[in-house]
């Protein structure tokens, strides 16, 4: 979409050749002031030049000086896989995947509106004006409210400025300033692919490339969007970093921070980086997947009774840890497992980067996150520190965002050991490099240690296919041989049938429920069947966003024959919590 102004249409009659100023305030309806001040702003742009006469009884002209080529419409070409809109800042985009026989992977396509070529050189003078109307100081950049607060100043001078110029079209005045704010307080054409709920990565490899994304559905693809130059992608890092306090220098080549919206970007400078500066975006979902989500038909990553067997461990405090390989989905299980906490308990949540998101409901969640050192290398706060910290707090659960060093392991296994529920997350493949990973070095726990660790959820992620699963869910079990640390597999799955097997029964779990909760097996068993029906339910009734999740488990948690009795008989949830209000 080309969004053109009377900026371009005043250019190309120029082209034809010179222009009286009465005739342009006659064909635009602009006052003789506003003429001479836009035709003062193209000339200092090198666009025109004012021909001033000898007489007071001639008018004014203006003669085109740089003929500039005009925009022209993005086609849609290739098969289409998919098609959908999206909008950010007011600005529209139109996504188009779509198939040819030249790529071996389909191509992302956005369709973004761009202004005609006259007025993106016009826009230049609007930006200079609201930068100067606008003042920033580094500390309120570095405060998520106040930087929230500033964007809100940048967007109402912008659109002031922007509603003098071309007031006259109110559609085309808001697209115009939501591309300004971009450009001048975000990230440019990036900022419309932040928008896509279906991405999950967005990559710069270079300027010379165009931007890579990964779908959560069809995985990594090209996109036609580039950036153009390297300075660009420098400058957009710089931004990043000011905002949380970090710099990127040929110095400091390498930046690891995190944008406002929570979202992760690492950036790396050349020659650190041969081929050029990088920048990758790590996009957490704004809904994250709940556990009705896993096991949906459309994601099939574990089935409804592994549903209930993790529901029932959170319930009953039992601790776990999430393994898996890079985006395997590790992340996102923990995240769907704290949604089924008892709200009112205290969960301390640890974090790198805030990615663990709780439904309203949980009002007794405290998140902290860590800090980097500042430039002269203090003030720094790591895992550890928070760790320590989080058990001073008096809470119920402590949830780690990831396990990395020794002395993490060691504080959360004493967490275990002082009656905390604890969940975290581990890089292994499998439930028994989980074990080597904790029990040999550089991590060492003793075995005898190893023993307050309930249940071990591994994620698999298939990269050809590109499908999570939950690869298997197992028991750390005790006095095997020798005394020696062993697995229950409780879950496995099949890839060739992609199916999920039952291979034991948790007979750890069983235990630990009897002896805490005195519920005998077969009790235990109705148990899992009630988790089970409320899990369907839920299900069929749609109820898989985090806030529906969060909802049904403080209904459940207050009075859970209730809700057990709406799944059995497929109750209106909207009657339901209609009554229980």
């Amino acid at each position: 979409m080309i969004i053109r102004t009377e900026i371009d249409d005043l250019c190309e009659l120029a082209e034809k050749g010179p222009i009286a100023y009465s005739d342009i305030s006659k064909k635009f309806g602009w006052k003789p002031e506003m003429v001479d001040e836009i035709c003062e702003v193209l000339e200092k742009r090198g666009i025109i030049k004012r021909n001033y006469p000898m007489t007071v009884v001639q008018q004014p002209r203006i003669t085109l000086l740089k003929k500039l080529p005009r925009a022209v419409e993005e086609e849609e070409g290739g098969k289409l896989v998919d098609s959908y809109y999206l909008k950010a800042d007011r600005v529209p985009g139109k996504v188009v995947i779509s198939a040819s026989k030249r790529e071996s992977r389909p191509t992302y396509n956005i369709l973004i509106p761009v202004t005609g070529a006259y007025t993106a050189i016009f826009l230049e003078h609007l930006k200079d004006r609201v930068a100067e109307k606008v003042s920033v100081e580094t500390q309120q950049l570095l405060d998520v409210k106040m930087s929230d607060e500033i964007k809100h100043q940048f967007e109402i001078v912008t659109a002031a400025e922007v509603a003098k110029y071309f007031g006259k079209d109110a559609e085309k005045a808001g697209l115009i300033t939501g591309i300004l704010l971009h450009s001048m307080y975000g990230l440019g054409n990036i900022e419309v692919l932040m928008a896509d709920d279906m991405l999950e990565e967005i990559i710069v490899n270079n300027a010379a490339t165009p931007i890579s994304v990964y779908h959560r559905r069809l995985g990594w693809l090209k996109t036609n969007i580039y950036l153009s130059t390297e300075d660009d992608i420098a400058n957009y890092s710089s931004q990043i970093g000011r905002k949380v306090g970090r710099q990127i220098t040929v110095l400091e080549p390498i930046l690891d921070a995190h944008l406002m919206s929570g979202d992760r970007a690492c950036a790396t400078l050349f020659p650190i980086s041969s081929r050029g500066n990088t920048l990758t975006i790590r996009r957490f979902a704004r809904d994250p997947w709940t556990m009705i989500n896993f096991f949906s038909e459309e994601m099939g990553s574990l089935s409804i009774d592994m549903a209930a067997l993790i529901w029932q461990a959170i319930h009953f405090e039992l601790n776990m840890i999430v393994a898996g390989g890079t985006a395997s989905g590790k992340t996102s299980m923990l995240n769907s497992m704290c949604a089924l906490i008892p709200p009112h308990q205290r969960v301390v949540t640890i974090e790198d980067t805030r990615e663990l998101m709780f439904p309203s409901h949980h009002w007794n969640w405290v998140p902290l996150t860590t800090r980097e050192a500042n430039a002269e290398g203090v003030g720094q706060v790591d895992m550890l520190n928070l760790l320590i910290h989080s058990l001073r707090m008096r809470p119920d659960r402590i949830v780690l965002g990831e396990i990395r060093k020794r002395e993490e392991a060691e504080v959360l296994f004493e967490a275990m050991h002082t009656g905390h529920a604890v969940y975290s997350t581990l890089h292994a493949d499998t439930a028994s490099q989980v074990l080597r990973r904790m029990t040999q070095p550089p991590m060492e726990i003793p075995e005898e240690e190893m023993d307050s660790l309930h249940l071990l959820v591994v994620q698999y992620r298939d990269r050809r296919k590109n499908i999570r699963r939950t690869l298997e869910i197992s028991e750390v079990t005790s006095g095997g041989a020798e005394g020696k640390l062993g697995l229950n597999r409780v879950w496995l799955w099949r890839p060739r049938e992609d199916s999920f097997q039952k291979f034991k029964e948790p007979t750890k779990m069983i235990e630990a429920l009897n002896l805490h909760t005195g519920m005998t097996e077969k009790e235990i068993a109705r148990d899992l069947k009630d988790r089970n029906a409320v899990l369907s339910w839920m299900q069929n009734k749609k109820l898989d966003k985090t806030e529906d999740v969060g909802k049904v488990m403080s209904a459940y948690y207050a009075s859970a024959d209730e809700i057990i009795d709406a799944a059995y008989k497929n109750l209106d949830p909207a009657k339901v919590f209609q009554e229980k209000a």
